[in-house]
């Protein structure tokens, strides 16, 4: 009887050594995706009503992997002062980046992406408007979700509606998430929405788009055609508009795919 549990204890003890050296070497093979992709750095550009702190995970993620993250903290004050954020970001880099910006920041990547050191730009449920085009031409002949609704204050920076935010910006999160991020928006000076973009780095820039499939920030179909404009690959997933929060694996992994792609690499 003494020798069964001994072999079993042997066995169990095996298996666990077995599976601790497989954790173990997905996680030098995470650490090391960096290695071999074209691009060791990555930049991540926030959206309206938010702020850096949300890309936490996705960060999280991309450092374990091996890559070289900064986050831009937008002052969400003008197109130009996000863009003169995000360029001060580039300029500290030390070779090229993947540009990623969620919403608002979709703007901002496309006005700052012509950077030099921007190797590819990523949507992540992001606005991309062309140049001599404002960010509210993209809306016309779309209708956004009754479950997004934004409230303007007398200086005209609009933040979303307290009462609809869990629902309209982060349906997918926690109440305790959501309460967080509801308490802690960062307003934006609607005038950004009216300024006339000059560049359009999409058009020199491969471009990948993620797609939240319950986000109720932007009608549906605003966004695939956001998306087919550019010629963005496309990645759809099941997550609200936070689904820098909410997927951050997804995220990380479409990041990854654009540091390791062909069209980077000949840039």
């Amino acid at each position: 009887m003494f020798r069964k549990i001994m072999k079993l204890s042997l066995a169990a003890a095996a298996i666990g050594l077995v599976g601790a050296t497989l954790s173990g070497t997905a996680q030098a093979q995470q650490a090391t995706a960096a290695a071999t992709a074209s691009v060791k750095n990555v930049v991540l550009v926030h959206g309206a009503f938010a702020d850096g702190s949300g890309w936490r995970a996705v960060y999280n993620d991309l450092t374990g992997r091996g890559y070289r993250v900064t986050i831009v903290q937008n002052p969400l004050t003008s197109l130009d002062d996000d863009v003169a954020a995000t360029t001060r970001a580039l300029d500290q880099q030390d070779g090229p980046a993947i540009l990623v910006g969620h919403s608002w920041g979709g703007t901002v990547i496309t006005e700052a992406g012509v950077h030099p050191k921007v190797a590819g730009l990523v949507y992540v449920s992001a606005l991309s408007p062309d140049a001599g085009e404002t960010t509210a031409q993209l809306y016309d002949g779309y209708t956004t979700p009754p479950e997004f609704v934004i409230r303007t204050t007398s200086d005209g920076f609009g933040h979303i509606d307290p009462a609809m935010f869990k629902a309209g910006f982060a349906a997918d999160t926690s109440d305790a998430d959501a309460a967080f991020l509801r308490d802690s928006q960062v307003p934006i000076n609607m005038a950004s929405f009216t300024q006339e973009l000059t560049q359009a780095a999409w058009r020199t820039r491969p471009s990948w788009a993620i797609i939240p499939t319950d986000d109720k920030a932007f009608d549906q179909r605003m966004l695939q055609a956001m998306a087919a404009r550019i010629g963005a690959e496309v990645t759809e997933v099941k997550a609200s508009h936070a689904v820098f929060m909410t997927q951050p694996e997804v995220i990380a992994q479409v990041i990854d795919r654009a540091a390791h792609s062909e069209t980077v690499a000949a840039r």
